[in-house]
């Protein structure tokens, strides 16, 4: 009886079953020999995985549950108010996130692990399909090589604590199925589709994945079209797609673009290439290294790459082609213009490397030339696998290249040539198959569990979901009153946006689009930062919760301290502009509209019965007044700045400020007077709104009766506020609105710049859209 032959279209989707399903046991498998969350005692969440990328999560699921504090414009949890469009397109566009409302909240990071394996999963599935739609080919080869792109080096070391990057892993698939679209003049919908979904989910990622999907265009239409004519059609039908797809995304990018300059400036780094002996040992599997290019994918995939030069089955344009490609986009990968152009003229704050994964890609097309061909014979193999063997020697001058990757590399060489003679010799597949599956799995699972173990050695990590959550989580909200007053997650904190992980509306934010107003305002007002500005810590101080209307704060012990403070808009008597100077001090005194601090006594010794602060920005270490506790400053420039700091009640001259290490090149110690603050504050209160309402992105506020001066929102005037009907004017940094003693009320409103042009694109992207269809229709 003659077996039932099977579609094409149900070989493509076999293919693509079975990478999802090796992609997602090898990621599990990496993860459970590493003993990271969810299948050990060690914290997976470290760096942005932690401080980010899950805080930002967990508030998508109150925005999903109705729970949030703002919408999908404004924030009003995170940095006392800020936009969060931005944050929404750079984190949570993927299609994928909306998952995490399927979970407990208390699961948040098991949401984004779930996430992020079912991504990487997609990216082999969206592979594997697009292998077997340029050409035919055997289905399980198309798998394992799909599920070898997904496996490679950047995604399982580096795209793994950064989730949003493995929209791009999908996206470099997806969009070179648009190039195959586009090349045979089908789908054109679908593929402005694709493209403003690909965009939409991650644009930094999208972008490098488009550039490399060009390439690949590029290269398709030089072997498959002759004829300028031919190619030009080619090329305007791909430039079209492109246009009206990004076009569509508009309303995410031109927010998003406008905010990154907006952001306040990062890290500004030069590119320095790496050894070429470090580049060859990232081609091992089991190997970490932060800056270097995590380049490893299945030595099985490096082989049928290394033997395409070598395979006559393969015509000699189509190898020349392909191999070509490939070493001009790992050559780039060294060369600082190429660099600057994969990474939109920008050197990364962090991880140099991070187009990596659009040559894992052109390196899994390229190589499954190959297979698709026929088996690689004997002399292709062996001239394969000695271009293979000399890339691993020039990796021995690697401090990157140890003894495991060694082994690992040599039985996956082995087993792979072995396997791939095997077919040549027209063997079972199904053995072959096997042990070519279990090479990648291995391979992948080992530097996934590597990886995990460097990550764990030389960045940050962050707890998961615990007890100590559960119980400041609880005590926030306990103890809420938004919008009557703010409710401040305090520190230490737990995340660098504790606001949005545990509840409350506090002054910490960590983004990539932290305004740079805010962070300049906290700054002059004492506040600490991490990440060299973009993460600015919640500022423990009466002064500023005043300011803020901070009316509830979480304190260590668990407890929250409770004040008296004015609502969100108040009112400041007419006066000459004022600016901010040196001191915080000053600075907050100002903002306040009062003097409430006093100098020492004595030198370091406040009057007893006031409250000593010191400030001292680039201390490192412990300070306590006299013989009391000891409180750490965090301040190591530029990528900390260490917090004004409460020091507690002075009792007079016993209490000299003590440094227990060498003291700060400058450094100011302030005493504040409690009964000064509360009459600063009671006037504040007399002289404000008179009755508030808050929005998700909009203030309206009724205000006394011929009020003059100044009516100020306690909001960081970040770009995007209007005030009845005008652009908000600032002061000292905060939304304001000036009085002429007829305005009755205040009615602010946010709306992201950007966002009206971006939906005029889209709006206008739509319209060609449909009428092209319209008009296909009618030809048809």
């Amino acid at each position: 009886m003659s077996t039932p032959h099977r579609s094409p279209r149900r070989r493509s989707l076999s293919g693509s079953a079975l990478a999802a399903l090796v992609t997602a046991a090898a990621v599990c498998a990496g993860d459970a020999a590493a003993r990271v969350f969810p299948y050990g005692p060690r914290h997976r969440s470290v760096n942005d995985l932690g401080n980010q990328f899950v805080p930002f999560h967990a508030h998508l699921w109150d925005l999903l549950h109705g729970r949030a504090a703002g919408g999908l414009l404004f924030n009003w949890q995170s940095g006392y108010g800020t936009s969060f469009l931005p944050d929404l397109g750079t984190y949570l566009a993927s299609p994928f996130a909306v998952l995490v409302a399927l979970f407990p909240r208390a699961d948040a990071d098991l949401a984004v692990y779930v996430v992020t394996v079912l991504k990487t999963a997609a990216a082999a599935a969206a592979m594997a399909w697009l292998l077997r739609t340029q050409r035919r080919g055997p289905c399980w080869a198309a798998g394992l090589l799909g599920a070898s792109y997904a496996l490679c080096g950047w995604s399982v070391v580096e795209a793994s604590y950064n989730p949003m990057w493995l929209d791009g892993l999908i996206a470099f698939p997806l969009l070179c199925l648009t190039g195959e679209w586009v090349l045979r003049g089908r789908r054109p919908v679908a593929g402005v589709l694709v493209v403003a979904v690909c965009w939409t989910a991650n644009f930094y990622t999208a972008y490098m994945a488009t550039l490399g999907a060009v390439l690949v265009l590029l290269v398709r239409v030089a072997l498959t079209r002759e004829g300028a004519v031919a190619r030009l059609r080619v090329a305007g039908r791909a430039a079209g797609t492109a246009v009206l797809g990004i076009a569509l995304a508009a309303p995410v990018l031109v927010p998003l673009f406008l905010s990154s300059g907006q952001a306040y400036p990062g890290w500004v780094k030069e590119f320095r290439p790496v050894p070429w002996a470090d580049l060859f040992a990232r081609l091992l599997p089991g190997t970490y290294s932060f800056s270097s290019p995590a380049v490893f994918v299945s030595t099985g995939t490096l082989l049928m790459l290394a033997a395409l030069p070598f395979h006559r089955a393969v015509p000699v344009r189509t190898r020349l082609w392909w191999t070509g490609l490939t070493a001009a986009v790992a050559l780039s990968l060294q060369w600082e213009p190429a660099h600057l152009a994969w990474h939109l003229f920008a050197t990364p704050n962090g991880s140099p490397y991070r187009q990596t994964f659009v040559l894992a890609g052109i390196a899994v097309i390229a190589a499954w030339t190959a297979p698709a061909a026929g088996p690689p014979g004997v002399r292709a193999l062996a001239a394969g696998a000695g271009l293979l063997v000399v890339a691993a020697w020039w990796a021995h001058g690697s401090t990157l290249a140890t003894a495991p990757a060694y082994v690992l590399f040599c039985g996956g060489l082995v087993a792979a040539a072995a396997a791939w003679r095997a077919l040549h010799r027209r063997a079972p597949v199904l053995p072959a198959a096997a042990a070519l599956a279990l090479v990648l799995v291995v391979q992948a699972a080992a530097t996934g569990a590597y990886g995990h173990r460097g990550k764990l050695d030389g960045l940050d990590d962050y707890p998961s979901w615990g007890a100590a959550h559960t119980a400041r989580a609880g005590a926030l909200a306990a103890a809420r009153g938004w919008p009557a007053y703010r409710t401040d997650p305090g520190r230490p904190a737990l995340s660098g946006n504790d606001p949005l992980l545990l509840g409350g509306e506090g002054g910490s934010y960590y983004s990539s689009h932290t305004p740079a107003v805010f962070t300049r305002t906290m700054v002059a007002l004492g506040a600490g930062w991490t990440s060299r500005g973009r993460s600015v810590q919640s500022l423990d101080n009466p002064v500023t919760d005043a300011v803020f209307a901070v009316g509830a704060r979480l304190r260590p012990d668990g407890t929250v301290a409770r004040a008296e403070v004015p609502p969100l808009v108040t009112v400041r008597p007419p006066g000459p502009v004022p600016a901010y100077g040196d001191s915080p001090f000053a600075n907050q005194e100002l903002l306040l509209g009062a003097r409430v601090y006093e100098d020492p006594v004595a030198p370091g010794a406040c009057r007893a019965g006031t409250e000593a602060y010191l400030w001292a920005p680039e201390y490192d270490a412990t300070a306590r007044l006299g013989d009391g506790a000891a409180f750490r400053l965090n301040g190591s420039p530029p990528r900390n700045r260490a917090a004004l700091q409460p020091m507690g009640v002075s009792r007079g001259p016993s209490s000299a400020l003590v440094f227990d290490a060498a003291p700060p090149p400058r450094w100011t110690m302030s005493c504040l007077d409690r009964v000064r603050l509360d009459a600063a504050v009671a006037a504040l209160r007399s002289s404000a709104a008179t009755s508030l309402r808050v929005g998700t992105s909009e203030v309206r506020a009724e205000l006394p009766p011929g009020a003059t001066g100044t009516a100020v929102l306690s909001v960081p005037a970040i770009a995007g506020w209007s005030c009845n009907g005008r652009p908000a004017a600032a002061h000292l940094g905060l939304v304001a609105l000036p009085l002429d003693g007829r305005t009755p009320r205040l009615a602010c409103v946010f709306r992201p710049p950007g966002l009206l042009p971006g939906a005029v694109a889209a709006g206008a992207a739509l319209a060609v859209l449909l009428g092209s269809a319209v008009r296909r229709r009618q030809r048809t």
